[in-house]
């Protein structure tokens, strides 16, 4: 296995658990519009482009809408989920994240943020670690939506680490398969049965040991 050089974190999800938050915003938007949307369809939404996301609740409400009635609907959705954001602070970090951060800045490995939110940089500000990332890539930055790799071989550009050389932490299937198109290590937090496809999986960042960090780090 290669020495991991660089890492990559996802955000919502990995970082912090943000998808109450853009349950509630798709939850009330699908509301306004006529039907009910679903935790459970939440979950297919993880990864996934906000354009893309309200494409299937429409595909899902059987609902649809002009140009710029979609737009609206978008910018409307934001602003809620932002609403949802505003008390966010250090405590909203997930168990076990800052253990792992920590070790990467002893250890001098450079990390990046590689996220398909566009509200990435004003919830790392919220929690205090924007200025711990050597990068941050969200969804200003990309043009294509996981398991598209995009998001992470510019990251990996950013932090002047090769692609077979990171190591990405993902909770979604599509960012996982993203991973392992671009040729680095993938690490799914979540469910085993789930994330099957990552090379390695923790139930959190709670249960990662920093031996298993070192190991990758010095092999």
């Amino acid at each position: 296995m290669n020495k991991i050089k660089g890492v990559i974190f996802d955000l919502d999800g990995v970082i912090v658990d943000t998808a109450k938050f853009h349950f509630l915003a798709w939850k009330k938007l699908a509301n306004d519009l006529g039907f009910d949307f679903t935790e459970l369809q939440n979950e297919e939404l993880k990864g996934v482009s906000r354009v893309r996301s309200l494409e299937k609740i429409l595909e899902w409400g059987n609902t649809s809408l002009s140009k710029d009635e979609f737009a609206q609907k978008m910018a409307v959705k934001n602003d809620n989920y932002l609403s949802y954001l505003t008390n966010m602070n250090s405590a909203d970090i997930l168990p076990g994240v800052s253990k792992v951060i920590n070790f990467l800045m002893e250890e001098k490995v450079p990390f990046a943020l590689g996220s398909a939110s566009k509200n990435a940089r004003p919830i790392l500000e919220k929690t205090d670690l924007i200025n711990k990332f050597h990068a941050i890539v969200d969804g200003n930055d990309v043009s294509k939506a996981k398991p598209d790799p995009e998001v992470f071989i510019i990251a990996a550009e950013k932090i002047g680490v090769a692609q077979e050389n990171c190591l990405v932490f993902e909770d979604s299937v599509a960012g996982v398969q993203a991973a392992n198109i671009a040729g680095m290590i993938s690490v799914g937090i979540g469910e085993k049965e789930v994330l099957h496809e990552a090379d390695y999986v923790f139930s959190s960042f709670e249960e990662i040991e920093i031996d298993f960090l070192k190991k990758l780090v010095t092999t």
